[in-house]
């Protein structure tokens, strides 16, 4: 009897020393695979668009008659993005623009431009943009495709971006920028423009930007 005990402390013994043993393997598997994932991938690259040192702009160019430009931009917009240069199909943006903010240097066209007849905004007082892809075209460059919302109209759009140059800043901030433009046709979102010249149609939408790593 007394050798039947010993042989069952025996196995008791034999069988917490494995299942120590195969805990510390798991383990140090478990640190093992987390040491192969890329650093870049642990750590989030999110930023801030930098608004209140003035380093973004959302900007528009639409033909006038065919004669020449009206120039203008959104002066009230805010949002962020994410990028890493290990990991592009990652990339993500999200904006909203205080339509209401609309400046063309011109008091009179500004109102007219923010009436019913055109952007509408006291009914629609935001634009948003939120990507929904991102393709990567080369060193620096790629295409964002994304879901903008303009005069209450969701329509899917593509930007060609460029990254203008990312590093550390004076202030012990780490930054990234950007620029992209696109062609939007103003009817896609319900403005109707067929009382003007076919060139008044599309309007060109220009955006740059910094953002702060968060």
């Amino acid at each position: 009897m007394f050798e039947t005990t010993m042989s069952k402390t025996s196995m008791i013994k034999t069988t917490s020393l494995k299942t120590a043993g195969f805990k510390k393997t798991v383990f140090a598997s478990a640190i093992a695979a987390a040491a192969l994932v890329p650093f870049s991938q642990a750590q989030a690259a999110d930023y801030q668009i930098d608004i209140e040192g003035q380093h973004a702009f959302v900007q528009f160019k639409i033909n006038h008659l065919g004669f020449s430009y009206i120039l203008g931009s959104f002066e009230e917009f805010d949002g962020q993005f994410s990028y890493d240069a290990d990991d592009l199909d990652a990339s993500s943006a999200e904006i909203e623009v205080q339509i209401a903010s609309l400046n063309s240097n011109h008091a009179e066209r500004d109102r007219h431009i923010l009436s019913e007849d055109f952007l509408n905004a006291s009914e629609y007082p935001t634009a948003t943009f939120t990507s929904t892809g991102f393709e990567s075209t080369g060193d620096g460059e790629g295409v964002l495709t994304g879901d903008l919302t303009l005069h209450g109209e969701t329509q899917e759009i593509e930007m060609p971006v460029t990254l203008m140059g990312e590093g550390d800043d004076p202030w012990g901030n780490y930054r990234a920028g950007f620029e992209g433009s696109t062609m939007l046709t103003l009817g896609d979102y319900g403005i109707d423009m067929s009382a003007f010249p076919e060139a008044m149609h599309d309007l060109e939408l220009y955006v740059t930007f910094e953002g702060i790593r968060q």
